[in-house]
């Protein structure tokens, strides 16, 4: 990657990179971003409703196309925001895609596709970013999981795959980075109203074994409230990056905090219910 110049950031302006930037939760990062009056290189597959945006924002908005899976244009695209902006601030790895299906029915294909996007591509973007934020001394990278990930769920077992091996890298990241002025944050959102499960979704092929597990499931949704609007969680995140000392963990949403603090916890009192044989081990 070329090195580029590194300019100080205009006082109290930032320069955020928004992957995934045309809908759901990144499309609310980039707009509370350039609201709070900072400027955004915002990209995404399509940027069709990105650049119908730009021209009423002063040139503080850059939409630039992207696949994320593809890892010299990912390159390339943090050239373009630098060589625009001169400098990144903040980075948001929020680019990924829902596969729906059991485990069992997943193609080949379908899995390295999935994971392509949603744990390489937050790699790709990671590795590309990171000379210029390291040049600057520092940075704040935030990396969307998934509230409660480490742990998976019936049907979403991929995408709870690829948002665990996301959390376990970017724990290995933000020790890696520190010295270097970077901070890392790990967003573990709740179910926001992203179109996720309509834009988003691919299926697997459902195999008839399964059809009594997942009738089950899906009358376990049927009394689902509502999601709320994912502007709540841009709010958040705009308080999150204005602090000096901003949590590594952070999950975002009143009921995903209750359920994935539940989850922690079930998980501790497993492992003490087995303490005794875990000891026989040595």
């Amino acid at each position: 990657m070329t090195q580029l110049p590194v300019t100080e950031p205009p006082h109290e302006s930032r320069v955020w990179f928004v992957t995934g930037a045309s809908r759901g939760l990144g499309y609310a990062f980039t707009e509370a971003a350039l609201a709070a009056g900072d400027r955004v290189v915002a990209t995404a597959r399509d940027v069709a409703a990105l650049e119908a945006r730009a021209a009423a924002h002063d040139g503080r908005l850059l939409a630039l196309p992207l696949d994320v899976t593809r890892r010299e244009d990912v390159h390339g695209a943090v050239e373009r925001a630098t060589a625009a902006f001169g400098r990144i601030d903040v980075v948001v790895n929020n680019a990924g895609q829902l596969l729906f299906g059991m485990v069992e029915e997943t193609t080949e294909e379908q899995a390295r596709h999935h994971l392509d996007t949603n744990f390489f591509g937050a790699l790709w973007v990671t590795q590309a970013v990171l000379p210029v934020l390291r040049a600057q001394g520092s940075g704040h990278i935030l990396q969307v999981t998934v509230a409660g990930a480490g742990g998976g769920s019936a049907a979403t077992g991929l995408y709870g795959a690829g948002k665990a091996a996301l959390n376990a890298l970017s724990e290995a990241l933000a020790e890696e980075v520190e010295p270097f002025g970077i901070k890392v944050t790990l967003l573990e959102p709740g179910p926001y109203d992203t179109g996720l499960g309509h834009h988003g979704l691919t299926a697997t092929e459902p195999d008839p074994a399964y059809d009594g597990p997942r009738a089950a499931l899906e009358a376990s949704w049927a009394d689902s409230p509502p999601p709320p609007s994912p502007a709540l969680a841009a709010a958040v995140v705009l308080e999150v990056v204005g602090m000096d000392d901003p949590p590594r963990r952070l999950v975002l949403g009143a009921a995903a905090y209750d359920e994935a603090v539940a989850e922690q916890r079930e998980r501790a009192d497993a492992y003490t219910e087995w303490a005794s044989l875990s000891r026989q081990g040595g």
